[in-house]
């Protein structure tokens, strides 16, 4: 078995905290390589910006071929989004300067101001999957008696939230254009003027462009790129943690390897998904090491032999992971809504 392969001695002592025992086996695969980088750029933002000319023009023909373009435009957009993902870990190209500067201007594309996402999604993975730090980055996930013991509105909001209608539908709306806009007054200074001056950018950009093309043609371009990306890559995040055995630890017995390996699965979709959504369906091997860019995640998690007993989701089981709603402590696994309709009976002690 090569170094690549071999699984690391005392890897099955399932370590605490941050240690991550493959780090060494993984280190071939992070290693981004610019001829391959380029090609991402030329498969995605290219394209994009292509069809997004190409909907400009179609517009004063008709609106039902605009539409239809914005289709194929909308996974590109997606697939956008990866590369702004790998720059915001500095895994796309070589240089820390180089991904700085490809993702601040690949943030303008998907309306996400790079410093503050980078820091938020860097709180994701050095939480995911620990119960005392939810709520950095994830899907809001609440336990079973924790839903039980709220009071009816925060019930009824967390119901309406969970819901695919309202989590596929006004969920992209809000992650890609209002919640990036909006920061705190305490955030740090430099996570703060990410979002401000990202949102001038924004401002004059689409001012310049409603200008050129008209409003309408704006909207009829964008909304529907936004719904269709932002429908996908919200169902991608989902469904990259929420599965029925998933993995949820209190953080004293919270393992990062763990969380990557348990809590992340692998979501494997038809090729040209799989292409569109940039291999993030290989979440485990991202979360295992977010240093590896997009296009090495298939080769990983082939060479590795770890990766082989991971959770592994169809499309379909996918889908049908959107009706778990709640983490059962007992239990270890999420559950429907069905198993929170009333308080479980307490224990009656033995005499």
């Amino acid at each position: 078995m090569s170094a690549a392969t071999a699984v690391p001695e005392g890897a099955d002592a399932k370590p605490r905290g941050n240690h991550n025992p493959w780090r060494e086996a993984l280190a071939p695969y992070a290693r981004p390589r610019v001829s391959a980088s380029l090609l991402d750029l030329a498969t995605s933002v290219v394209p994009y910006f292509a069809l997004q000319v190409a909907m400009v023009l179609l517009a004063p023909v008709s609106i039902w071929l605009t539409l239809l373009v914005s289709i194929p435009a909308a996974g590109f957009l997606l697939r956008s989004y990866i590369v702004f993902h790998d720059c915001a870990h500095g895994s796309f190209l070589p240089s820390k300067r180089g991904n700085q500067l490809l993702g601040r201007c690949v943030a303008f594309i998907v309306y996400t101001p790079f410093a503050a996402w980078k820091h938020s999604h860097a709180m994701h993975h050095a939480t995911a999957g620990d119960l005392d730090r939810r709520g950095d980055g994830d899907v809001p996930t609440m336990t079973v008696a924790e839903f039980q013991a709220a009071p009816w509105g925060a019930r009824l909001i967390y119901r309406l939230f969970r819901h695919p209608a309202i989590l596929f539908t006004i969920g992209p709306f809000v992650a890609l254009v209002i919640q990036p806009r909006l920061t705190s007054r305490t955030a740090r200074p430099r996570i703060r003027n990410s979002v401000l001056l990202t949102n001038a950018a924004l401002a004059v950009a689409i001012t310049g462009l409603c200008l050129l093309i008209g409003w309408q043609t704006f909207l009829l371009i964008q909304i529907p790129m936004v719904l269709l990306a932002g429908g996908a890559g919200v169902f991608l995040f989902f469904v990259q943690h929420q599965f029925e055995d998933t993995y949820w630890e209190n953080t004293d017995a919270w393992a990062y390897s763990e969380a990557a390996l348990r809590g992340s699965s692998y979501l494997k979709l038809p090729k040209v998904l799989q292409y569109f959504s940039g291999n993030i369906g290989l979440h485990h091997v991202h979360h295992l090491s977010a240093r590896i860019p997009n296009y090495n995640l298939q080769a990983a998690h082939d060479g590795i032999e770890v990766f082989q007993e991971v959770p592994i989701l169809s499309l379909w089981q996918g889908l049908r992971a959107t009706r778990l709603k709640l983490w059962d402590e007992e239990q270890n696994k999420l559950v429907g809504f069905a198993e929170a309709r009333a308080p479980r009976a307490a224990a009656v002690p033995t005499v």
